[in-house]
């Protein structure tokens, strides 16, 4: 099928456009530029120039494509709830154009979503009570899905690793450690994140689209269920040869300044459900092993 991918440049987008022409489908890709557009027809795709916060291209690729995946976001987090709003209205634009089409729309959200104790499902819906502004991407699914809109999503861990990652949250706690001449953790670091190797979750992008599914279906694309946090920045202390330090919650903010929520967040998360339905396995290294390797610490 022809498919309009959102984000078709980004670091998983673009695993996601190889991964629909490996099997077989066309692309056609959304680009903010020239340069980007470069970047599709190099990788295969069709170009669709446009943004996120432009409706009408946001509609016409949609009613031009056979399916869409939507995986464009702003990645500013000094204005975090500005840039949910816009994708929620991308959601909500897109969305409504497929209402009636048959057509399968598949929509990024994380797992963090969902603040809980315990292990998070794919059955698991946020609360609306959550203060949290990237809840309106889901609420607008659940929306397009009682409209008749064939709507689907996949969530991604706070860890979406491998070649090329430079911006993820990995980079951070990376970059975090470099400049202050030590890794951190709040408390015993016991919080867990999940992960995903970037090519993994390509292909659960890839699985989602093409599975007929109930409206509103969430996918888990979850390889790590949860690695402990102290794990994770111990791997990134020995490989810059740093200490590391345990922070109490009043402290934590001075060092991770806007990131502390992340650093600190529990998000044990499975991957069952999705493994079941679209009959997926994670074959790529985990978390760990591209941190232990030189994905992360390329050798000088």
């Amino acid at each position: 099928m022809k498919v309009f991918v959102t984000g078709a440049t980004g670091f998983i987008g673009s695993a996601v456009v190889k991964e629909l022409i490996a099997a077989g489908h066309q692309v056609l890709g959304l680009a903010r530029s020239e340069a980007s557009g470069q970047k599709l027809k190099i990788a295969g795709a069709e170009v669709h120039y446009g943004d996120l916060t432009d409706t009408e291209s946001l509609i016409a690729g949609a009613q031009a494509a056979d399916g869409v995946i939507h995986l464009g976001f702003i990645h500013d987090f000094s204005r975090f709830a500005e840039v949910c709003a816009i994708d929620r209205q991308a959601i909500e634009t897109m969305g409504e154009a497929l209402i009636g089409a048959d057509k399968p729309f598949v929509v990024t959200s994380g797992t963090g979503v969902v603040a809980m104790d315990g292990m998070l499902t794919e059955d698991i819906r946020p609360m609306a009570v959550m203060n949290n502004p990237r809840l309106g991407s889901e609420q607008a699914v659940d929306t397009l899905a009682a409209k008749g809109c064939r709507v689907s999503v996949v969530r991604l861990p706070p860890s979406v690793h491998g070649e090329g990652d430079k911006h993820g949250f990995v980079p951070i706690l990376i970059n975090l450690a470099r400049e202050k001449g030590k890794a951190a953790i709040v408390n015993d670091g016991k919080n867990v994140w999940p992960a995903v190797h970037r090519l993994d979750a390509a292909r659960v992008f890839r699985l989602a689209l093409e599975k007929t599914a109930s409206a509103g279906t969430r996918y888990h694309a979850v390889s790590d269920q949860g690695i402990e946090m102290k794990t994770i920045a111990g791997a990134i202390a020995a490989r810059l040869n740093v200490p590391l330090v345990s922070l109490a919650p009043d402290q934590a903010g001075e060092y991770f300044t806007w990131f502390t929520h992340f650093a600190s967040f529990n998000n044990s998360t499975s991957a069952k459900t999705t493994q079941e339905m679209l009959g997926w396995q994670p074959e790529y290294p985990g978390l760990m092993a591209d941190l232990e390797d030189d994905v992360y610490f390329p050798a000088e």
